[in-house]
């Protein structure tokens, strides 16, 4: 990892500029944050490329972790300062699913990017079944074309193994919503029974696999198919390995998908570092999707470097600039595969929040019922839009960015529009009202059912 040097000459600068002073110096300047080798790490890896953290005064040193639970348990450990998690994970710790802690975030990092990628044998299968225009399959392709699949699997005695990346995953809820929709029995969660596996009642068995082990566990045979984000399913297509059959974007979409998460405790010791964290990370944003992403070129091959996502910058590029490709050679438009800052992004919507709780609540990682006010309470506990405001009102008032790059502050209340996300079982989201979100599905736990 490339190390910040002359740290006092550039403090000295610092210590007499407006910007520095506007919200408080940093309690803490040497900061160490974690990451996964994926994509949608990028606003830490242009924070600091770019200087936006050194512009905080902050200095920085990004750690690749060897997977979501040790990168978590090292947040609330304290040997990292904060990191790029998966937005269920500080719902999941603060609510006491796996490791109990109070984690908060006010950054979001994306909105979409995963896909869902099968064996080159499971796609050949699938494939004879799907509509098709001009010999290309039609998508977004329905989970129901996996049924004969399953059911070829079962008649031989096999099961039908699938991965993604942590069981309070934005993957694990993906594929298990695309399951569902398609008819298909995910399995639940039964942590009052002590089965954390979340195969209780399955048609399939889904089971952690780290992100970058994705393709090589595929190809072993060891998984038919997972849910990941990039570059690991375009990997799987380089590789000739495997097919992305559908991309979140068309199970769910501009959604949080990864946040920066610190401990509530580590906030609230350090509010103006963390404030500055905030600050470097909305430019980072910005930078990300300006002028119609005119710097994703740039941005693919800066974390396609081995300290960063360590992949080819073919395969970064893919689906960072506005393509997907499924099939090899079927390359389609995807502008908003990646979103790092339009659509307001980066603000931490409680309402994100919700959605996720409600998921933990459908496959029983809640195992139990929940008044609305406690979905709005938890949301509001981990998801923090105030500290996000405070960030962004200082970057406006200094000139760093406009007030129209921002929602409405003084109207917006942490709730998304119910038309702002589709779905492909064409489910409508209401996040003030979860309870009747999770009457409308035929699959999942709902009112007072339990696992």
């Amino acid at each position: 990892m490339r190390k910040n040097w002359a740290k006092a000459l550039l403090l000295t600068g610092l210590l007499g500029s407006t910007p520095l002073l506007a919200i408080g110096l940093p309690e803490k300047e040497d900061l160490k944050f974690g990451f996964i080798k994926l994509t949608d790490m990028a606003p830490l890896a242009i924070a600091f490329e770019k200087g936006f953290f050194e512009d905080e005064g902050l200095f920085v040193e990004l750690e690749a972790q060897s997977n979501w639970r040790v990168l978590l348990d090292r947040v609330i450990d304290g040997q990292l300062d904060g990191a790029h998690m998966l937005a269920g994970q500080p719902l999941g710790a603060t609510i006491g699913f796996g490791t109990e802690a109070h984690i908060i975030t006010a950054f979001t990092m994306d909105l979409n990017g995963n896909a869902c990628t099968f064996s080159n044998e499971v796609w050949e299968t699938m494939k004879g079944s799907l509509p098709k225009v001009d010999g290309k399959p039609v998508h977004p392709i329905s989970a129901e074309h996996l049924k004969p699949v399953i059911e070829g699997y079962r008649n031989r005695g096999r099961n039908f193994n699938l991965g993604m990346v942590f069981p309070v995953s934005t993957h694990n809820y993906e594929l298990r919503y695309w399951l569902a929709a398609g008819g298909i029995h995910p399995g639940y969660y039964a942590p009052q029974r002590g089965d954390t596996s979340g195969q209780l009642s399955a048609d399939v068995l889904i089971s952690v696999t780290p992100p970058p082990q994705m393709p090589a566990t595929l190809e072993a045979g060891t998984i038919s198919g997972y849910c990941v984000g990039e570059p690991w399913n375009q990997q799987a297509v380089f590789r000739g390995i495997g097919v992305p059959t559908i991309t979140d974007y068309d199970i769910r979409n501009n959604v949080a998908e990864k946040v920066f998460g610190v401990s509530n405790s580590w906030a609230e010791q350090y509010p103006n570092t963390h404030l500055r964290v905030v600050r470097a990370l909305i430019r980072a944003g910005h930078w990300l999707d300006a002028e119609n992403n005119a710097n994703r070129k740039e941005a693919a091959r800066i974390i396609s470097e081995s300290y960063y996502v360590g992949a080819d910058y073919e395969v970064i590029a893919n689906s960072m600039t506005g393509i997907f490709e499924f099939e090899k050679g079927d390359v389609r438009p995807a502008p908003d595969f990646n979103v790092f800052f339009r659509y307001h992004a980066t603000y931490p919507y409680y309402s994100d929040a919700v959605w996720y709780l409600t998921q933990m609540r459908r496959w029983g990682q809640i195992p139990e019922y929940k008044p609305d006010s406690w979905y709005s309470d938890m949301a509001r506990k981990v998801f923090r839009p105030d500290i996000y405001r405070q960030a962004a009102e200082s970057l406006i008032a200094d000139g760093l960015m406009s007030a129209a790059d921002f929602p409405d502050f003084a109207k917006e209340d942490g709730y998304r529009s119910v038309d702002h996300s589709s779905f492909i079982d064409g489910k409508v989201f209401d996040g003030r009202q979860p309870n009747a979100y999770l009457e409308q599905f035929s699959i999942g736990l709902k009112g007072r059912q339990a696992p």
